[in-house]
């Protein structure tokens, strides 16, 4: 049989890196779709440069010839100061959910609708566990999983969605990346009163679980929230991190309401949220539905990427 032919779109972001080299071990061709001209992620068989991802991009070229698309190319983060306060009641103002929406919402859309016409078997789109929140990346998230579900009414287009939680692996930026400096700097932490439990998905079990989706019969139209299956305290969490460091972790009690406070006034009020928060997710529909359970283990996610 030839080689299968695996689309994934924004192959150099984090989890890209994680995911193409997974694939091309299982024996599939993969093809990186790249806004600009990146050409050093391992596993990659062949690039294709888009440009911006939004409502007119064109993915001809990239999709000859292809089986399966997994659609990880996304607006995370907004850069841009100007276009951020003047909050319009849903999470953010008009610019910022409008700049969302052209990459999320209409840049899906077009990618599922050309796909669709080039004839691919199978659609995996990465969502979020925030989809259908309230700030502008969770609309426009839940709009792009609507966009998608009436792309494949319309089409056939057998699709696949995957709701992961925070994801965490080698090379992991942002939050997560700063705790694990936190950590490592050895000092006393306030984070002792902190009783919340968050999911957390090692990109490891997620790449796993994507590579189950582009073949399983039962996958096709379900909607799945994916994590390690092990929810955590963020005290709980440091505690692990120090561990895999070989560092002592001192921790003391600060109420939340005051930690809250004292970020608010270095500009990190959104951080301390995350870390002082709860949010979990059940991934007992995808273990029950496609039999499938996280290769590694919380403790050894956190260990391979301390």
């Amino acid at each position: 049989m030839s080689k299968q032919y695996v689309l994934v779109t924004g192959a150099n972001g984090f989890i890209g890196r994680g995911l193409c080299p997974f694939l091309k071990e299982k024996g599939y061709f993969v093809r990186g779709a790249v806004r600009n001209d990146a050409r050093d992620v391992v596993g990659v068989d062949e690039y294709i440069q888009v440009g911006d991802i939004n409502g007119s991009t064109d993915w001809q070229e990239a999709l000859i010839g292809v089986d399966t698309v997994v659609h990880l190319a996304a607006r995370v983060h907004i850069m841009d100061s100007r276009f951020r306060g003047n909050d319009n009641g849903k999470g953010g103002n008009d610019k910022e959910l409008e700049a969302f929406r052209r990459v999320n919402v209409l840049g899906t859309e077009r990618l599922a609708r050309m796909a669709a016409l080039a004839g691919v078997k199978r659609f995996i789109f990465i969502s979020s566990v925030k989809a259908g929140g309230k700030d502008a990346y969770g609309i426009s998230k839940q709009e792009a999983e609507d966009s998608l579900a009436a792309v494949a009414a319309e089409t056939g287009l057998k699709t696949v969605i995957l709701r992961p939680s925070l994801v965490y692996g080698q090379g992991v930026k942002a939050n997560f990346k700063n705790l694990i400096k936190l950590v490592g700097l050895g000092l006393p932490l306030p984070f002792k009163g902190i009783h919340n439990q968050r999911s957390f998905i090692y990109i490891g079990n997620l790449v796993d679980v994507i590579s189950i989706c582009i073949t399983h019969p039962q996958a096709v139209g379900e909607t799945f929230s994916v994590s390690d299956g092990e929810d955590i305290s963020t005290p709980d969490l440091m505690k692990m991190i120090a561990s895999s460091m070989n560092k002592k972790l001192i921790l003391f009690p600060l109420p939340p309401a005051i930690l809250k406070g004292l970020a608010a006034l270095v500009g990190q009020w959104e951080a301390m949220e995350k870390l002082t928060g709860s949010l979990c997710v059940d991934c007992s529909k995808i273990k029950n539905l496609l039999g499938w359970k996280p290769p590694f283990t919380l403790q050894e996610g956190i260990k391979e990427t301390v």
